[in-house]
């Protein structure tokens, strides 16, 4: 028997930050998303409460559909013909055309109370999503510099894989996966001196850090 100890060392974790991020492009290429800022997910899930004569006999639980919101300071020149709003010729975009389906990943940092951020970290994927943009409000320069943040409203398509519900996020977490299957993976979305980067299906991904 072993009692139970709070705020063991090593024990205090937090996780903080985003950085990493990379836009997956139809066509299967990948870029660089610089100046990320937040990814918010929306917690969309519920409870379906039951009642007979009067008493609860049954709380079901209900998941949600994927739905997040990013903010950025930039965003890679693509994006913009994935949000309907491409370039016809050098320079000249036109507007309100059809939004295509994109594939985006991004890190997030876990720390402790011994290895600080060194710790570790999360590597997201989200497959199969829309960016609506928010307003952009672009306001007269004053004694300094406010550069804008842009933000978007994501929602997804969930990928069907068999054993699991539908979804559209999954998370890698580098202190848990083998560290030789995490390397190669590492490798394949952001990509070597040898092999470009590129974003396999979610199931050719699970498999992959499989144990």
């Amino acid at each position: 028997m072993t009692a139970l100890a709070w705020d063991r060392v090593g024990d205090r974790r937090y996780e903080t930050g985003v950085d990493r991020g990379v836009l997956y492009l139809p066509d299967g290429t990948a870029v660089p998303w610089n100046g990320l800022t937040s990814v918010t997910e929306t917690k969309s899930r519920e409870v379906k409460s039951y009642f007979l004569d009067g008493v609860k006999f049954l709380d079901h639980y209900i998941p949600g559909t994927y739905e997040a919101k990013l903010s950025a300071f930039t965003y890679p020149d693509e994006l913009e013909a994935l949000l309907g709003s491409p370039e016809m010729a050098p320079g000249i975009v036109v507007y309100d055309q059809r939004a295509n389906l994109f594939h985006l990943s991004y890190r997030t940092l876990v720390g402790n109370d011994i290895d600080g951020l060194d710790h570790g970290y999360k590597i997201h994927l989200v497959y199969n999503i829309l960016a609506v943009p928010d307003d952009v409000e672009m306001a007269s320069l004053g004694g300094s510099v406010d550069p804008a943040t842009f933000t978007w409203n994501l929602t997804g398509v969930p990928d069907q894989i068999l054993g699991i519900r539908p979804t559209n996020h999954i998370s890698l977490d580098s202190r848990k996966v083998d560290p030789e299957k995490f390397t190669m993976f590492e490798t394949t979305i952001y990509g070597s001196d040898e092999d470009d980067p590129h974003l396999l299906p979610m199931i050719d991904m699970l498999n992959m850090v499989a144990p």
